[in-house]
Parts: C-alpha cells; sequence; structure tokens
C-alpha cells in the first residue's frame, strides 16, 4: 500500500515516532522516554543505547498500529549537538554529551583565541558558544584522548540512528550542521575544525542532503520493528531545523515561532549570511540557509514564577495579570536566566528584575516576565529579518522582511502571553494547530525522498496544516511598548559587568 511515511523526533526526553498520510495527517504516535544523567554541575549525558531501545520500541509500535504494509519510508529529527564517540560495530565508548552541556566553557575561549572568533563564526554559521559539540570534543581529546582516538566515528544522533539501521556511516548536513564542525557554504567537513576539535578525518559520517536516501532498513532491524527490510531511511534534519519545515516556513515570506522552554525563532536566507545576532543553519530543505535566535529561558520561567511566589499556577496568575496595565507598574525583566546565545552569547549573563516597590505583587511580575520575553524577541526578530532581507536585496534587489510569523508551542495557550507579543512585534501571529512539528518536518522530507512529492517544499506545502487562530496587536499597547523597548535594550549593558563581578566573586568563594 506504501501510503504511510513515519517521522521520528528523537528529543532530549524521549523519541517519539509519528506516522502521516500523504497531506500530513497523523495516523499514530508512540512515544518512548529515556533518562538524562546530570553527574557533575554543567555536564549532561545520555547513554545512546537508550535512544536506540526507544526507537525500536516506538517503531515497533506505530508498525503494528498502523501495518507494515502501509509505511514507505522513514526519517528523523533529532535533539542538535547532542553527540557520541562509537567503535567498530557502533557500539557507543563513551555516554552522548548533550547540547546542554556547558562543561566546554574553558575550550570556547581557548579555540576562539587560536583560530579567531569572526573565522569559527564564518566558517560554521556559530558564534563560539558551548552549545555546539565542536568545544565538547575538544574536552575530550584533553580529557579523554585515548577514547577520541580509538572511537571509529564521531556521531550525531541522526547519524547514530542511520549507523544502526542501515549499517552505513551516514548523516545529514541539516543534522551534523549544529555540531559546528561544517563549512556551511559548501555543506563539507571544515578541515580547520576538525583539527581543531581532535578528530581524524576518517572519523566522520558521509556527509548527505536532507531528503537524500541514507539506506535500506537492516533486515535484523526489520526482525525488531515489523517493518519491511530495504525500507528507505531518509535524511532528516536538527529537530528546530525540522519543526520550521513542519510548522510550513520554508521559503521566503514567513518566519516561525517556538514558545517552549527555551524560545526558538527562525526564517529562511537564500543567500549565506553570518552575525552574532543569530545563527545560521543549512536549511532542512537542503537549499538555502536557516538564521534562527535562541532564549535558553522562555516558558520555564512562568513555571519559576509559579514556584517561586507560591501561587496556585500559571492559570491564575495570567487570570489576576490580565487587570495589570501593560509596563507592569514600571516593572523590566531581563529574562537570562540561564544565560544568553544571541545576539551576547555570554554565559555568564544573568536574569534582572528592575524596578521593583512596595506596590508590586507576583501578577505584576507574571506580566513582566511575559513582556521581557517578548522584547527580546523582538530585538532578536528584527536583527534576524532585516539581515536576511537585506541578503535578499543584495542578490536579487527584492528585500522585505517575512509577513507571516507561524508560532507553535505550549506558549500558544497563554492568551496574555500572545497579546503582549503581538503587540510589541507588532505583527500579527498564526497559530499552528500541528503539536509534533519537528516529527512532521521529517515526514515531509521522507514523503519527498520517495516522491510523493517534487521536492521538500512542495511536500511542505501540501503537509502542513493552515494556522487555526490568529492573534493580532492591540492598537493602543504599541506605542507604550516600543518605548519600553527602547529602554529594555540598555538592560544587558547597564548589567554585564555586574553579572561577571558576581560570578567571580562565587568562583573564588
Amino acid at each position: 500500500m506504501d501510503d504511510v511515511v513515519i517521522g521520528i523526533d528523537a528529543s532530549t526526553t524521549a523519541v517519539k515516532a509519528i506516522a502521516f498520510t500523504r497531506d500530513g495527517e497523523e495516523l499514530f504516535q508512540a512515544r518512548e522516554a529515556y533518562p538524562l544523567s546530570n553527574p557533575r554541575p554543567g555536564h549532561f549525558e545520555q547513554d545512546a543505547e537508550h535512544w536506540w531501545t526507544a526507537l525500536l520500541g516506538a517503531l515497533k509500535q506505530v508498525t503494528e498500529a498502523v501495518g507494515a504494509a502501509r509505511v514507505a519510508a522513514i526519517a528523523i529529527a533529532h535533539q542538535r549537538e547532542t553527540f557520541t564517540l562509537i567503535d567498530q560495530a557502533g557500539k557507543p565508548l563513551v555516554p552522548a554529551i548533550l547540547w546542554l552541556d556547558e562543561r566546554a566553557r574553558p575550550q570556547v575561549i581557548r579555540l576562539s583565541a587560536e583560530l579567531g572568533r569572526e573565522a569559527i563564526r564564518d566558517w560554521s554559521g556559530k558564534p563560539p558558544d558551548p552549545t555546539p559539540a565542536l568545544y565538547a570534543i575538544a574536552w575530550l581529546a584533553e580529557h579523554q584522548p585515548q577514547a577520541l582516538d580509538d572511537a571509529a566515528a564521531l556521531v550525531d544522533v541522526h547519524g547514530f540512528f542511520v549507523h544502526r539501521l542501515t549499517g552505513r556511516l551516514v548523516t545529514s548536513t541539516a543534522s551534523a550542521d549544529p555540531l559546528g564542525l561544517l563549512d556551511i557554504k559548501n555543506g563539507t567537513w571544515r578541515p580547520e575544525l576538525v583539527a581543531a576539535a581532535g578528530l581524524r578525518p576518517d572519523q566522520l559520517p558521509r556527509l548527505v542532503a536532507p531528503a537524500a536516501i541514507c539506506g535500506g532498513l537492516r533486515e535484523s532491524v526489520a526482525r525488531l520493528t515489523g517493518l519491511k527490510a530495504g525500507m528507505p531511511v531518509v535524511a532528516g534534519a536538527g529537530d528546530g531545523q525540522a519543526m520550521g519545515l513542519g510548522m510550513g516556513v520554508y521559503g521566503e515570506g514567513k518566519s516561525y515561532l517556538s514558545l517552549g522552554s527555551g524560545i526558538v525563532s527562525g526564517c529562511y536566507s537564500h543567500g549565506l549570511t553570518t552575525s552574532d545576532a543569530f545563527r545560521t543553519l543549512v536549511s532542512p530543505t537542503g537549499s538555502g540557509f536557516m538564521l534562527e535566535t535562541v532564549l535558553r529561558s522562555g516558558m520555564q520561567l512562568v513555571d519559576w514564577i509559579v514556584r517561586t511566589t507560591g501561587s496556585p499556577s500559571a492559570a491564575a496568575l495570567e487570570k489576576a495579570a490580565i487587570d495589570v496595565a501593560a509596563g507592569s507598574e514600571g516593572l523590566l525583566v531581563l529574562p537570562y536566566w540561564a544565560g544568553v546565545m544571541s545576539p551576547y552569547w555570554d554565559g555568564a549573563a544573568r536574569g534582572a528584575i528592575v524596578g521593583l516597590s512596595l506596590d508590586h505583587e507576583p501578577k505584576h511580575l507574571f506580566r513582566a516576565v511575559l513582556e521581557g520575553i517578548a522584547f527580546e524577541q523582538a530585538i532578536a526578530s528584527e536583527a534576524m529579518e532585516t539581515q536576511a532581507a537585506e541578503t535578499k536585496a543584495t542578490e536579487t534587489q527584492a528585500g522585505g522582511k517575512p509577513a507571516a510569523m507561524i508560532a507553535a508551542g505550549g506558549g500558544t495557550n497563554c492568551a496574555l502571553l500572545m497579546r503582549i507579543m503581538a503587540s510589541v512585534l507588532e505583527r500579527p501571529l498564526s497559530v499552528s494547530p500541528v503539536n509534533e512539528a519537528a516529527a512532521l518536518g521529517a515526514a515531509m522530507l521522507a514523503a519527498s525522498a520517495i516522491g510523493w512529492f517534487a521536492s521538500p517544499e512542495t511536500a511542505a506545502e501540501a503537509m502542513a496544516a493552515p494556522p487555526t487562530r490568529h492573534v493580532d496587536p492591540v492598537d493602543e499597547l504599541v506605542p507604550g511598548y516600543r518605548a519600553r523597548k527602547a529602554i529594555y535594550r540598555d538592560l544587558y549593558q547597564a548589567t554585564r559587568d555586574i553579572h561577571v563581578r558576581l560570578g567571580d566573586v562565587g568562583d573564588s568563594a
């Protein structure tokens, strides 16, 4: 029958395998969780064998639910930057080091000095920061050199799965890119970055474009999952890029906003451009690039407020905050509870609450946090979209910011946040009905690879669900928020040195 594709999303906490039809309808979803280890402060690890057990279990459930005869192909989206080392048989040699890990801050400083900060950024598209795997690999070269030397290969999550599924050491450029080892201009491994990490070229997987067929499913895996042997395993993408594709953002004119624990936004750029204001990533369609901003502490700040203030729930705080005037009676929040990536790339940065008085209550703090998140996103979007527009204008003489922003994630359920966000961004927001956009993006790549559609772009056009609702700016809020945003722009610089000095005192105490 071959009328179903399976999109896989191997996130930080679980593998989800979802069967989709040709029109993007979700037929069945299976989820298998795995643990996260935090053995030391700043160290975050997982056992890659747990990923594999979870993947087999999820695929088996989906296959039993929809029938093996219906499944035409599978493709993988996954947590980015996370990697492990494997031997010739594909067995992990070390615990996988996750994107959350911060052990390699000294290596960020060292490699930035040795190679040049701007050179790293312009080669890889990523300003130096502990998130790309480059620096954690360099940490391994210093602290576990024998493991790195003995490894047959270094693999991202995608490469690990493809090797287990097909027997081939292959990964997607849109999966390998977040490792920070890629020359994004050419879609090849960058020799200087590979050498700086302490790797040999022969330890790296072969690179293919997203939507390429990596290989056929092995007989042994077919027996474990119920899927057909030889079925195409299709090159996918990192979950951030795949999520944008699943939300229907695959070309000029649209941007996406994921309102989750962290907040990720992105837009398409036809040409290559790099900046400290965003990360540049290989597009999940294999054509062009995605510009991306990340706020580490997003909706998790709402949970923090609930815990810290002893409030009954976020819903109760939101209900109370609706009656608070815009501006939260003079409160301004810098939402850097977990440091800051774009545009400052400062791990020492911390959150700040400015303007507190005896009159303020938890409801004021709740609204001020939502406003701070919105101010941060507005500044990030302006920088990202302006650069994308300028790049397009340079190449085609036709610029312009994206006209549509599509939002998804748990934050879209907070009506107050959506109203504030639209007013601060000064644009309407459309809300995607897709709950598992990364898995759908992977499914789109699978559907394209097997010929259902002419390209990933046409697959996205056919399979992406239209927005279910729209949130417009509140006209009377726009002028006041515009004025407060101008003050917010200065808040990081005003507190930066204070946070550095506090960190130094803490380190020496």
